[in-house]
């Protein structure tokens, strides 16, 4: 289905052929008729599937329509992050390029210059606003926000706004809107507390569901088990390989970033990387950057991992195992967009071997394996006796006698092979006293001679000695 089969106005059109937008997505073609009916609408899809123009279009078109007052706040878009915030914002302006509709991204890490523009702007009124719920909160909270004429409210990525934990700020500002409006909202998943959360805020509302939680099927998944010292060398192999020209690297900290940013820049790559502790400035650069062309690597926490539309990512690596599949499905989400092939590469140590079973039982089938980089053996009746260094504590089969002939050779007599029991007494007996002999040459001279002198003295009758005499 194509946009031009929409009731849709003339200039958005236009605005979507010059973005080249022509065929609809799925989720696209079944919100945008319920949204520019005004329902309220729950939709469920898997990300990188359309979801942002799936809400935007529909309220850029009802804005256009009129009827709507200039100094007021008409729309709030909700998104858990700033990065997706301003994405979002990015992708209004092009929708409606060629309309008279404003926006207003809100969120924080900004100067104070920033933030009394949006003061201004919220004093003033917007058609769009786009904003975190805890920045929006904040100005609420300072008193000169008026929220009574908004008419509709969109949250994007709820699901994920819910884990970061806003649902009490998400609540505080539902109660300060007004009852009559449509409220839409979008998520990948739906756990039982979006389905709360959709209880309390929508009326009615309509649902879609599209392969909840499923990662797009032209994304190439492949895991690697291997162990924690292999994990580098593996990395750089695979960012020297043909299917590295884009690549997300996703680590479980921002520590971990910054040492794998720091190593692969050592082998004279151009790397970026993306944790909270970039000022707001920065993380824009990067961004840019990254979009752009100028770097093709990128290390990130899970900061990037929903809402980045960035349609040439090739491949997607996930140096440490996701906390979840939920987690899983939105990291390599992030290639194989606008119908375009991606890859994505996971690597397992020993510890995350648990965790990488629950995301293949969750994905329900196994993952392709890339052999020839696990860290350990695994245990084989072979490796019986060794020890965690995984050397052999035992020595070689050739290199044992069995115990009877070590006790033969120890006494460098060789048992006669008799066959009178007389024989084999006086057989034994060459062997005892041939033993006796060994353990006596065994002792210390010292304590040999004194022995012998001690019997000497006793042999002989003149040195006895009497205390009488």
């Amino acid at each position: 289905m194509t946009f031009d089969q929409f009731d849709l106005n003339d200039e958005v059109l236009d605005a979507l052929d010059a973005m080249r937008f022509s065929e609809c997505t799925p989720i696209q073609e079944q919100a945008i008729p319920l949204a520019l009916e005004g329902r309220d609408l729950i939709a469920v899809a898997q990300t990188g599937t359309g979801k942002t123009a799936a809400y935007l279009l529909p309220v850029i078109n009802r804005l256009a329509d009129g009827g709507f007052a200039d100094d007021a706040v008409n729309a709030i878009v909700m998104a858990p992050t700033r990065e997706l915030a301003m994405q979002i914002d990015r992708q209004l302006e092009g929708f409606a390029y060629f309309l008279n509709i404003s926006s207003l991204p809100i969120y924080g890490g900004t100067d104070g210059a920033t933030f009394a523009q949006q003061q201004r702007g919220l004093k003033m009124g917007a058609d769009v606003v786009i904003s975190t719920p805890g920045r929006l909160l904040a100005h609420l909270d300072m008193g000169y926000v008026d929220l009574s004429r908004v008419s509709f409210f969109i949250l994007d990525e709820a699901d994920r706004m819910l884990d970061m934990g806003f649902y009490d700020d998400i609540m505080q500002i539902v109660r300060r809107l007004p009852k009559e409006r449509q409220t839409m909202l979008f998520s990948a998943t739906m756990p039982p507390k979006i389905q709360q959360l959709a209880a309390d805020i929508l009326t009615d509302p309509a649902e879609i569901k599209l392969a909840v939680s499923r990662p797009a099927d032209r994304i190439r998944q492949r895991v690697a088990f291997c162990g924690e010292d292999r994990k580098m060398a593996l990395l750089r192999k695979v960012l020297s390989g043909p299917e590295a020209s884009r690549v997300i690297v996703f680590a479980s900290s921002k520590l971990k970033v910054k040492q794998l940013a720091r190593e692969l820049r050592g082998a004279g790559r151009k790397i970026g990387e993306m944790h909270s502790d970039l000022e707001q400035s920065r993380r824009e650069e990067v961004m840019l950057d990254f979009k752009s062309g100028r770097i093709g690597v990128l290390v990130a926490t899970d900061i990037v991992a929903r809402g980045i539309d960035i349609d040439d990512i090739s491949m997607v690596i996930n140096y440490d195992v996701p906390h979840d599949a939920e987690d899983y499905v939105h990291r390599i989400g992030r290639t194989a967009r606008a119908e375009a092939d991606g890859a994505a590469l996971t690597m397992v140590g020993e510890r995350d071997r648990r965790r990488w079973t629950g995301i293949e039982r969750f994905l329900g089938k196994p993952v392709e394996r890339l052999e020839g980089f696990e860290g350990t053996k695994k245990h084989t009746d072979t490796d019986a006796g060794k020890g965690k260094t995984g050397r052999s504590n035992a020595k070689p089969a050739q290199n044992r006698a069995p115990k009877k002939k070590r006790a033969a050779a120890d006494t460098h007599v060789e048992k006669p092979q008799t066959d009178t029991p007389a024989e084999k007494l006086e057989a034994d007996s060459i062997a005892v006293e041939t033993t006796k002999s060994r353990k006596k040459r065994s002792q210390p001279w010292w304590r040999r001679r004194k022995k012998g002198t001690a019997k000497a003295e006793n042999a002989n009758p003149e040195n006895v000695k009497t205390d009488n005499i």
